[in-house]
């Protein structure tokens, strides 16, 4: 498969909607405008107030290609845009130099003083967005905000507002096809929402599963959509030969065989648990209603998901063999 049928397929899988003419005044930047609705703070008195994100496929690609090189460490960058309304509109992205680990990513002096520069020099070169969140990579385990991650945008939106986070999971994006995305807001802290997200289905690792249900009353997600433009036809091309190069031309199969080894442990680590929590409760037949019953569900719906990643890898490689 050559890039252009890459990038035709990544379009259709990630369902990237071409822009008319007429709406590429998404691209235009008000400053005053954005300095209203910055004074208006309309979050201050609805926590649930930004419902969507729309990303530009410039920034998508940005983001994956960072993701993707962290390999299993975690990375981070920031991203640039706008506020329309009830939406987030993220025009752009850039790495952060930080260091990373395989848990989390700290931010230096030496970072913020980039920032800065780069920010400078950014709207020298016309483009005039201010940082409007963060974006880290969570290879292999999905996206969520881990407790570190909720206190970090918590302090952000109490100092930078308006912020998100953005999380990407690179192994999963890989192996998919589809980039494995999130958008986050988190709640302030004396903020109980109407419902609880304790039974929304994640696949999470055993080994995070707890911190995942400890923070997740604290944030809410965001719808995430993507577009792209004519105007950003040249510097799409360009990001786009390196994406199809160091990411998409690889074969998921191959490169990630460690990866779907530990989503196989890992299915049957959460089974073993459920079943030995069945018979210490001394009730097995609870395992099959009420409470434990979902419980028992998540194990098979996270080896109904990896065989499905697994297949869609076989089916890209073969397809990609006839195509030579």
């Amino acid at each position: 498969m050559d890039a252009n049928a890459a990038r035709n397929e990544f379009d259709q899988v990630n369902q990237v909607r071409a822009l008319d003419p007429n709406e590429e005044a998404v691209y235009r930047y008000d400053g005053s405008e954005q300095q209203g609705i910055r004074a208006a703070k309309p979050w201050k008195t609805d926590p649930n107030h930004f419902k969507k994100v729309y990303v530009s496929s410039v920034a998508l690609v940005k983001m994956s290609m960072h993701a993707h090189s962290g390999g299993d460490l975690e990375v981070m960058g920031l991203m640039q845009g706008k506020v329309e309304g009830e939406s987030l509109i993220i025009l752009d992205s850039f790495a952060l130099p930080v260091e990373g680990t395989e848990t989390r990513v700290n931010a230096s002096n030496e970072a913020n003083e980039y920032i800065v520069s780069y920010l400078e020099e950014a709207k020298t070169a016309g483009r005039l967005e201010n940082a409007i969140g963060w974006y880290h990579s969570h290879p292999g385990y999905g996206c969520w905000l881990s407790g570190i991650d909720v206190s970090t945008q918590m302090i952000n939106q109490q100092f930078q507002e308006p912020w998100v986070a953005v999380v990407i999971d690179p192994k999963r994006t890989v192996a998919s096809g589809k980039v494995d995305i999130g958008a986050f807001r988190t709640y302030p802290k004396e903020y109980k929402p109407e419902h609880s997200r304790e039974s929304a289905y994640q696949t999470i690792p055993l080994e995070k599963v707890e911190d995942f249900g400890v923070h997740a009353d604290a944030y809410y997600s965001l719808d995430v959509s993507y577009f792209k433009s004519s105007l950003d036809t040249q510097l799409l091309d360009d990001l786009w030969k390196r994406y199809w190069v160091e990411v998409l031309s690889q074969s998921p199969v191959t490169q990630e065989q460690e990866y779907m080894s530990k989503q196989m442990r890992d299915v049957g680590g959460k089974a073993e648990r459920m079943i030995r929590r069945g018979k210490d409760k001394g009730n097995s037949s609870k395992m099959a209603q009420g409470k434990e019953g979902n419980a028992m569900e998540w194990p098979f719906k996270d080896a109904s998901k990896m065989s499905i990643e697994l297949s869609l890898g076989l089916l890209s490689q073969s397809t990609r063999r006839s195509l030579l």
